[in-house]
């Protein structure tokens, strides 16, 4: 793999556009508001914590935030007609030079951080290392002849090891002049805590059903009129949309539902094919949906008997009927919810120890078939 252009990009989702190249943030207008209000006050902090779950659009408000201030010129006092109104969007045209070096990968006043690519291999590390983040020296004096601004946006900053981390925080307690990090992170708590206190927050939350919708049709994801399905299932992450819509997960989400239709009684005959389909060669990704989807069925449930309604929108037609069945209570609530992190250990530990996958998922199977039971 020596053509650059072959190589996987660790901050992308599969089957999506880089958040580079998508032009609109949907849901997260108080994050988007929040930054430009800093920046119109005179508040415009060295260092950024962009937070939230995985999939809602962190990486794109970095890229959106980046672009913004790469493009817009700093007030330098007014001039001679006064100074130009405060912006009040992020949106830069396409059609600006620094879109589109940006969107050629050329753009020289930004840097960005992720997991290294062997590009021999094309394998992609478990985390950023500190030669990334040493990268930094040199950007920055390749870049401070023109005297602008500099943007780096790590993606993700939980992703760093304990040298890289260090390494990033000698960068915040003495940041450069006109310089600003931009750090994704989908688990504050697991970055060091100095790094938090030096950062200002933007927290995004998880979107909407019909924010979900937009953003697919934004990202050319076909959805087969699932939308939203997708939406219940997706727990108001883009990201984890996508992934059901390429790889089938509401198909099989609607599969699981037929099989646990009659519980506590049970067809083993398709419980059988279902773990010998999610054992077969090759099938890994399918079968870390199918696990992620059992897991989900059951906290449904759980949510269901809380609430006393199941939650919307439903991903199938019946499904509110099969969780109120099932749990049609707060007693019963506890008892699911005490199964899903019951259940859910003993997958992780399976598969983390290679048991034998179809086994794993039949024993998940006759687990939930024992709790439906009482």
């Amino acid at each position: 793999m020596s053509d650059p252009a072959d190589l996987p990009e660790p901050d992308r989702i599969e089957g999506a556009p880089h958040p580079r190249d998508t032009p609109r943030l949907f849901g997260q207008a108080e994050a988007e508001a929040g930054f430009l209000s800093a920046y119109t006050g005179g508040r415009l902090h060295h260092g950024w914590l962009i937070t939230g779950p995985r999939g809602v659009g962190k990486a794109t408000l970095a890229w959106r935030i980046a672009r913004f201030l790469l493009a817009t010129p700093e007030d330098d006092g007014g001039g001679l007609f006064g100074a130009p109104p405060p912006p009040e969007t992020l949106d830069i045209s396409e059609d600006h030079p620094v879109a589109a070096r940006m969107r050629a990968g050329s753009e020289p006043a930004l840097l960005r951080l992720t997991r290294p690519v062997d590009e021999k291999t094309g394998r992609v590390g478990q985390q950023i290392n500190v030669d990334s983040v040493r990268r930094v020296k040199h950007f920055l004096q390749m870049s401070q002849a023109d005297g602008g601004r500099r943007v780096i946006i790590v993606d993700a900053a939980d992703e760093m090891n304990v040298q890289a981390a260090n390494a990033l925080l000698k960068l915040l307690e003495e940041p450069p002049a006109r310089t600003v990090l931009l750090l994704v992170c989908h688990r504050p708590s697991a970055i060091l805590p100095t790094i938090r206190s030096r950062c200002r927050e933007l927290r995004l939350t998880p979107l909407a059903p019909d924010e979900i919708a937009a953003a697919l049709e934004q990202a050319g994801i076909a959805t087969e009129g699932a939308e939203e399905a997708l939406a219940a299932l997706a727990a108001g992450s883009v990201g984890e949309a996508v992934r059901l819509a390429q790889m089938g997960g509401v198909e099989m989400y609607r599969d699981l539902l037929a099989l646990f239709h009659d519980l506590p009684r049970l067809d083993r005959g398709r419980a059988l094919a279902l773990a010998d389909a999610a054992a077969a060669r090759g099938a890994e990704e399918k079968r870390a949906l199918l696990v992620a989807l059992l897991d989900l069925l059951m906290m449904r449930i759980a949510r269901t008997g809380a609430t006393g309604l199941p939650p919307e929108p439903q991903a199938a037609r019946g499904e509110g009927e099969l969780l109120l069945r099932l749990a049609p209570n707060p007693h019963a609530a506890r008892r699911w919810a005490e199964a899903a992190q019951s259940i859910g250990g003993r997958v992780q530990h399976g598969l983390a120890v290679n048991l034998d996958p179809a086994a794993l998922i039949l024993d998940t199977v006759f687990k939930i078939q024992e709790t439906a039971a009482g």
